[in-house]
């Protein structure tokens, strides 16, 4: 039986609680060969080596259990051996990876407006949710890394998408501005660009983004207020998430204790959330949310988190205007019953940041863009500044 590199460190790991506790006792060491190498063991009788070789193999196999338990499986890559094929257009990035897209509307070449759309949790190159009769913009909706047929980035932060949207958009030469358009999760990838490419950016909208409760410049008493509505268990999933990243994979996998509601897709929406969930149909006719996580959850879903609830590079509350003197090329849309983001801290970032055009909707949830008329609500305000 062949011994693992997880196996190897575990019994390492045992070894030195061994000899920690047999040093505290007795202070005096001898040496026993044990697998793969010369192990200190308590000079004892026996009994008592029988005693310590097993405290270790129990100790080696508790631990190596755990390990593995927290190891999420290598992801199965589009396009390669055992991964699922490639079937939309994709770029090739300077690392070497693929992002996937989707393009809607009149060609680019004699589009006014460029547009590209970030999808939120667990969405794919379909759910774009702000299209109708795009009559005079190109709308682009790519896939970000780990979801559908776009590369995983093992090195994916807040910096990194905004670099993929400016590389995205230098590839499908879309021009020297574009307006970007987030929607949840995909919130974070706008923040970042605000941040590091702005220079790129024509107008931007973030449609109820997703909130990190760690932002530095939140109240610690509002964001703990915040925090507390979430439910119980996405409560512990997001301090797993912040705290112990390591153990993303398996809290989410785990059965002991109930994980992400977001993640395991029983969300408890609003009274508009469902009513708008009602009346939605697919356009084909078909359902792509497996497709969204066919490379794995931990690349998509998992890193989600991590990224969106980890320590991020900047925060968005000591952003400063990126168009200078302008007003109202940034809006920030939000539904006051939204149960998955908190509207008291979209308050918040919107009196720290008073050149962000604030949109609050009464009795509206998380999913507000697809209410009708709501999509040319959010491309009029972005584009025409109505």
């Amino acid at each position: 039986m062949s011994i693992t590199p997880t196996l190897v460190a575990s019994l390492r790991i045992a070894h030195l609680v061994v000899i920690i506790f047999a040093r505290r006792e007795h202070g005096s060491l001898s040496f026993v060969i044990l697998g793969n190498g010369l192990a200190c063991l308590p000079f004892f009788g026996a009994k008592e080596l029988l005693k310590s070789v097993g405290v270790i193999l129990v100790i080696s196999i508790a631990v190596t259990f755990i390990c593995q338990s927290t190891l999420p499986p290598p992801p199965r890559i589009c396009g390669q051996p055992g991964g699922p094929p490639v079937t939309p257009p994709r770029v090739k990035l300077r690392d070497g990876r693929h992002l996937a897209y989707k393009e809607f509307g009149v060609p680019k070449e004699n589009a006014k407006f460029k547009i590209v759309y970030v999808h939120g949790f667990a969405n794919s190159r379909h759910d774009v949710i702000i299209i109708k009769d795009a009559i005079v913009f190109c709308h682009l909706i790519f896939l970000r890394a780990g979801y559908g047929e776009s590369d995983p980035d093992p090195k994916r932060t807040i910096k990194s998408m905004a670099l993929d949207i400016e590389e995205l958009a230098d590839q499908l030469k879309l021009g020297d501005k574009i307006y970007l358009v987030g929607f949840s999760m995909g919130g974070q990838s706008v923040w970042g660009s605000l941040e590091f490419i702005p220079h790129r950016l024509a107008g931007a909208a973030l449609l109820a983004p997703v909130v990190n409760y760690w932002w530095s410049g939140f109240p610690e008493s509002l964001s703990h207020e915040a925090f507390r509505q979430q439910l119980p268990q996405d409560q512990w999933t997001v301090r797993v998430v912040h705290y112990f990243p390591w153990l993303t994979y398996w809290w989410n996998t785990q059965k002991l204790f109930p994980a992400s509601s977001v993640a395991a897709g029983k969300i408890v929406f609003s009274r508009q959330d469902y009513e708008i969930f009602s009346k939605i149909t697919f356009s084909d006719g078909t359902n792509h949310k497996e497709q969204t996580k066919q490379q794995g959850e931990f690349e998509s879903l998992h890193r989600d988190m991590m990224i969106g609830f980890g320590n991020w590079e900047f925060s968005p509350m000591n952003l400063t205007n990126p168009f200078e003197s302008k007003r109202g090329l940034v809006h920030l849309w939000q539904g006051d019953e939204d149960t998955l983001v908190p509207v008291t801290l979209q308050r918040y970032i919107a009196q720290r940041l008073p050149w962000i055009k604030y949109h609050e909707l009464a009795g509206a949830g998380h999913v507000f863009p697809l209410a009708e008329g709501k999509a040319e609500a959010i491309l009029r305000a972005l584009l025409l500044g109505d």
